[in-house]
């Protein structure tokens, strides 16, 4: 090749260089409702799923990380990441509550080959890609995986994670770095795609209902609050704000799920309790059609086993004992007509043929700083069967095998609501919102804002749009992370 041409190479490699490390924006990736909405057959299905999750989160965790979150089985959200050169597609389960990203690693023993949510399986292998590489002991990000200088881990070799979960449940592997594809918002509802570097687990062998659940995916990505979290990691870049947001769709399954600043709608916020491996916060009191429920004082005071957890993981919602009875009796008092039938054995459900929000009351949960949480009756009551409703409210003290008396709300208080996340002031909060249409975002390098659709954005996954949930990652290119 003569001079010049090696020129104009060089020349078109530093641009397309410069492209990736100037350019700044919004990322966008989508995510699937692993049930599509709440069908009138999934009841069980829910709560097994619930019942699975909190053994693990509110067990006592064997966890080598720096982190406490502990990952769901069967989160209901998954979506589809884009790893290595050349780019390979893998789902991962969406996760509030847990902390790393991990995928399962070529030749793991015991992972999931099969699954029945109609998508392949992949497992990941570093030696196909040309930008994989192994952490290693005496690299920095090892050392924040441990929250310091680990005895047993010595320099030069792998950087290893072993992970063991109250149900037995177990993931042992070795965290790795290389290139993710992510899609860029570029416009109004356009978007573009970027690479960046990130770290991230790979899983080399699984025991217990990680290594046999039949809905199975490629492994989980976290949003928690530890160094290891990709939350994190984009943080940690300078470029991306310690922030996110979800709206779930309750009808449709969909909806956003945002990094970084949503200008619209705004949030009202309550602090989060600090110190805690998953995000609580303080509740003061519950009110039912009008009238406030006589609870104890201390009741939901923040300490151990205390405060009030929020988990876009969990389905149904868990209050304690003398919560639910004294709410149970204040929905039906509304309809002193209708008598309860159990139906698989564990759930309350009536017979009623009108219009559940005119014939049942609205519950709110007042939190500190005056901020409440409204649930309408369409959200807390499942249609199992034409005009067969089932509550879903549950009693908490039958959800943990130590007994526990714990307040976690999940998808049925938080759907139809744009709920934030704010790690930056230690802070979250919620307004009412039509998830299935759109919010905007600011994008930190220009200061535009643009609007984004749950169902309308242009993405390089072809995903169904009546279970898309879209992932924004308002950031600026990762550079500092390649």
């Amino acid at each position: 090749m003569d001079s010049g041409r090696r020129c104009l190479l060089c020349v078109w490699v530093l641009v397309l260089l410069f492209l990736m490390c100037v350019v700044k924006g919004n990322l966008v990736f989508e995510v699937h409702h692993k049930y599509g909405g709440r069908g009138k057959a999934a009841l069980g299905a829910l709560r097994a799923h619930d019942s699975q999750r909190h053994r693990r989160m509110l067990s006592a965790i064997d966890l080598q990380l720096g982190g406490d979150g502990s990952p769901t089985n069967a989160a209901l959200y998954y979506t589809k990441i884009t790893i290595g050169s050349p780019p390979v597609d893998y789902y991962v389960q969406v996760d509030t509550g847990s902390d790393i990203l991990w995928v399962n690693c070529h030749n793991c023993e015991k992972c999931p080959t099969k699954s029945d949510l109609d998508i392949e399986l992949t497992q990941y292998d570093i030696t196909s890609s040309s930008t994989g590489k192994i952490i290693t002991c005496d690299q920095d990000f090892c050392d924040e995986a441990f929250s310091g200088p680990n005895a047993n881990c010595k320099v030069g070799m792998n950087c290893e994670y072993s992970v063991t979960y109250g149900d037995g449940s177990k993931t042992e592997g070795y965290f790795v770095r290389d290139y993710f594809t992510f899609n860029r918002v570029s416009g109004n509802l356009q978007t573009s795609t970027i690479n960046g570097s990130i770290a991230f687990g790979c899983s080399a062998k699984q025991s217990g209902g990680l290594g046999s659940s039949s809905e199975a995916v490629d492994g989980i990505i976290g949003f928690g609050q530890a160094n290891t979290s990709i939350l994190s990691q984009l943080a940690a870049s300078g470029k991306v704000k310690k922030v996110f947001s979800h709206c779930l769709d309750g009808n449709e399954g969909g909806g956003i799920f945002a990094i970084g600043e949503v200008v619209q709608p705004k949030v009202n916020r309550t602090p989060l309790v600090p110190n805690e491996p998953h995000y609580n916060v303080n509740l003061k009191s519950v009110e039912v059609g009008g009238d406030f429920l006589n609870l104890p004082t201390d009741l939901f005071d923040v300490g151990s086993s205390r405060g009030t957890i929020i988990d876009s993981g969990t389905t149904l919602a868990y209050l304690p004992s003398e919560v639910y009875q004294q709410l149970i009796a204040k929905v039906m008092a509304q309809q002193p007509n209708l008598q309860t039938h159990i139906v698989e054995r564990q759930f309350k459900c009536v017979w009623y043929s009108g219009n559940v929000d005119d014939g049942f009351p609205v519950v709110n949960f007042h939190f500190e700083n005056s901020l409440v949480l409204p649930v309408h009756p369409h959200s807390y009551l499942f249609e199992y069967h034409d005009n067969e409703y089932c509550i879903g409210w549950q009693n908490s003290g039958m959800q943990t095998r130590d007994g526990k008396e714990i307040t976690l709300l999940g998808d049925i208080v938080l759907s139809d609501k744009l709920v934030l996340y704010d790690l930056e002031n230690q802070t979250m909060g919620w307004t009412q919102y039509n998830c299935s249409s759109s919010i905007k975002v600011k994008d930190e390098a220009t200061g535009n804002t643009y609007s984004v659709g749950a169902h309308n954005i242009s993405s390089a996954f072809s995903l169904s749009k009546v279970n898309a949930l879209t992932i924004l990652l308002f950031m600026a290119a990762l550079c500092i992370l390649i």
